[in-house]
């Protein structure tokens, strides 16, 4: 398989004869295989694990995305990821940089939910006029 972990500004990881990868998703882990039957999975801040030959087991820890495996090609699209070898460091690097919403996007997601509320709120009004 060819693995490419894509970010939203560059290529973080183009892999080619990856033997297999391992990513979590919200309903658990999923293991792809070379000969597996192509899938889209959503991807949760976790882990992703593949392997090579000539690398072995690579950790890379990513944020929440989409994984597309198409034949052999397999792309992962996440907004962050960090490579590293200390599954430790890479778990806390988890949960510290992708599971905990900085301020700044709390303040913009409370801004959208606002938005929502108030145009939901209008178009009740207008169907009731």
């Amino acid at each position: 398989m060819n693995l490419k972990i894509l970010l939203p500004f560059q290529v973080f990881a183009d892999e080619g004869e990856v033997v297999r990868i391992v990513a979590e998703t919200r309903s658990g882990s999923l293991g792809l295989l070379p000969r597996r039957l192509d899938c889209v999975a959503a991807l949760a801040p976790g882990i992703l694990t593949y392997e090579t030959a000539a690398e072995g087991v690579v950790y890379v820890a990513v944020d929440e995305g989409v994984l597309v495996k198409t034949g052999p090609e397999v792309l992962v699209s996440v907004r962050q990821a960090i490579g590293g070898t200390d599954l430790g460091e890479l778990r806390a690097a988890v949960e510290q940089e992708f599971l905990t919403l900085g301020e700044h996007e709390q303040s913009m997601r409370f801004v959208l939910a606002k938005m929502e509320s108030d145009f939901i709120r209008r178009m009740v009004t207008f169907h009731h006029d």
